[in-house]
């Protein structure tokens, strides 16, 4: 497990609240195919509920984890059914990748998504086409305001939890924090990123306790999460 000290406490900004949010895909790159099992059994130790968005092909493929996340009380958003960038679809393209993985979710786990979409890679997040192709199924996106780049090459687990746990009270009350399920450095850090938040006078929640707060305002997403 990775290891991190709390960084401080913000008493005047009570009830400081962070809604962990989990890209649940499949592997961008080589990591151990059992990370994503790692990151529900940290969540579950922490008694932590958090919010993971879940790809189309990844549900296919992961039915019994799919389902074991939803029995275990976390919310479960759409990741889109390929991965692929959504500005880059058509029309009908857009369409086809959101009902596809909605579908999906819904076969496997039960589970009716919407409204929770996160485009992949934050790419289409303020592109007027692909939000009104989201809305009209049903579905809004949301970003996020601390990512720890855990996708990346050779990325140390301390040094990521130290960067999430500094950038969600830097954040205050509602930041929304960035992960993924499947990366080595995020199945390391994240016992350690629970423990150092509770520590700081952070409750670990799911994005529709946030309210209308969960979907912004936002800043653009500053890096391409989750990109291979």
């Amino acid at each position: 497990m990775a290891e991190v000290k709390p960084l401080g406490k913000f008493p005047d900004r009570r009830p400081f609240r962070v809604a962990l949010t989990i890209d649940t895909e499949l592997r961008g790159r080589p990591a151990d195919p059992g990370n994503a099992t790692r990151v529900v059994d940290a969540l579950d130790a922490a008694r932590v509920t958090a919010t993971f968005f879940v790809q189309g092909r990844w549900a296919g493929g992961e039915p019994a984890l799919l389902r074991r996340i939803h029995d275990a009380g976390h919310l479960i958003g759409n990741h889109s059914y390929y991965h692929a960038p959504m500005d880059l679809l058509t029309d009908a393209g857009i369409t086809d990748s959101v009902t596809r993985a909605h579908r999906t979710i819904l076969a496997v786990a039960g589970v009716d998504a919407r409204p929770w979409f996160r485009c992949p890679y934050g790419v289409g997040h303020d592109d007027p086409r692909v939000l009104r192709g989201l809305a009209a199924q049903g579905y809004r996106d949301v970003t996020w305001d601390v990512d720890g780049e855990d996708w990346a090459d050779g990325r140390d687990a301390g040094d990521l939890a130290a960067t999430i746990v500094a950038g969600a009270l830097d954040r205050g009350d509602g930041a929304r924090v960035l992960l993924h399920s499947w990366p080595d450095a995020t199945a390391a850090a994240l016992p350690g990123i629970l423990d150092a938040l509770r520590e700081s006078g952070a409750a670990m929640v799911r994005l529709d306790e946030l309210g209308e707060a969960a979907f912004g305002p936002a800043d653009p997403p500053a890096g391409p999460g989750g990109r291979p």
